[in-house]
């Protein structure tokens, strides 16, 4: 198998890499590296789907969505198969994978930016939605780690802790949820959760990666009252 360097960016939180897996009489595939992490490829993008998918399914009418992470762009896109969404604003830290998105760098990037539901906003997750007006929105997906367990970078472990979830909570309408993908049971979380929020569940996904069995978990917050 070999592998093809696409684009490279130095950032404040390391070095984010885009590059081509090409392997012979298999279909090339695109992936996204941070700090020499495996973050998404467009090979396997049913966990994503998935996310969207049943997040979406918690809420009764899901007009104005948040999602956290850019990534490749799949959560979004599943995102806005949905015809309820009326607004969806991505919070991506990394300026440059935006510009991998809007520039083509990312050949389907063009394509999901121009719809015209889509707002991004280049910074901090946590910085934009402490900066958000309250109860403005119904959905808030977070995409920026695989879970508590599995951060992309160590500074994400401030999104599981109380402060940034009680941000998350102001910006969410009555029957809004905010809910975060994980590739791990984290038990903590739910507690947590459970302490900000009006309730909160833990469901199991079973999802196929490549022929391999797996299960990930979905954690989902409601608020059912004002803050």
């Amino acid at each position: 198998m070999d592998y093809v360097e696409i684009a490279r960016a130095e950032t404040a939180r390391g070095e984010l890499v885009l590059r081509e897996r090409r392997d012979e009489g298999a279909p090339t595939v695109l992936e996204l590296r941070a700090n020499g992490v495996f973050v998404m490829d467009n090979l396997e993008t049913s966990t994503e789907q998935a996310l969207a998918e049943s997040a979406l399914a918690q809420v009764a009418d899901p007009k104005a969505v948040v999602v956290g992470g850019l990534g490749l762009g799949f959560t979004m896109h599943a995102v806005l198969a949905d015809h309820r969404v009326e607004k969806c604003a991505v919070v991506e830290i990394e300026q440059a994978l935006v510009d991998w998105m809007r520039d083509g760098t990312v050949p389907h990037g063009p394509a999901l930016l121009a719809d015209e539901r889509v707002r991004v906003v280049v910074a901090d997750v946590a910085v934009a939605l402490a900066e958000a007006p309250r109860s403005s929105y119904d959905l808030i997906l977070l995409d920026v780690d695989n879970g508590p367990g599995y951060l992309v970078h160590e500074v994400n472990a401030a999104l599981y802790e109380e402060p940034f979830l009680r941000s998350a909570r102001d910006v969410l309408r009555p029957g809004g949820a905010l809910a975060i993908w994980s590739a791990a049971e984290a038990p903590g979380l739910v507690d947590l959760l459970d302490r900000v929020f009006d309730s909160a569940e833990g469901y199991a996904h079973d999802v196929l990666l490549q022929d391999r069995a797996e299960k990930y978990w979905l954690y989902v917050a409601r608020v059912t009252s004002e803050a």
